[in-house]
């Protein structure tokens, strides 16, 4: 009867360490200096890549919790 619990808890330390990890990569990416400037015309939407990159993360935590669920 543990094992709900354990499940559970494996699923939000995935959570958290997904989200550190984005955030830390976030700062390591402001702190680096551009080699060359790029026009803001070809450059493509940052929060747009960032929300895309946030929706297959969840995703995938969904169907890894799924699975997980099922076994």
């Amino acid at each position: 009867m543990a094992l709900p619990s354990v499940w559970s808890e494996m699923r939000v330390g995935i959570l958290l360490l997904s989200v550190l990890g984005l955030l830390s990569a976030g700062l390591v990416g402001a702190a680096q200096d551009s080699g060359s400037v790029i026009p803001a015309e070809s450059r493509p939407c940052v929060d747009c890549h960032a929300f895309e990159f946030m929706q297959r993360a969840l995703q995938d935590l969904k169907k890894t919790a799924y699975n997980l669920d099922s076994r």
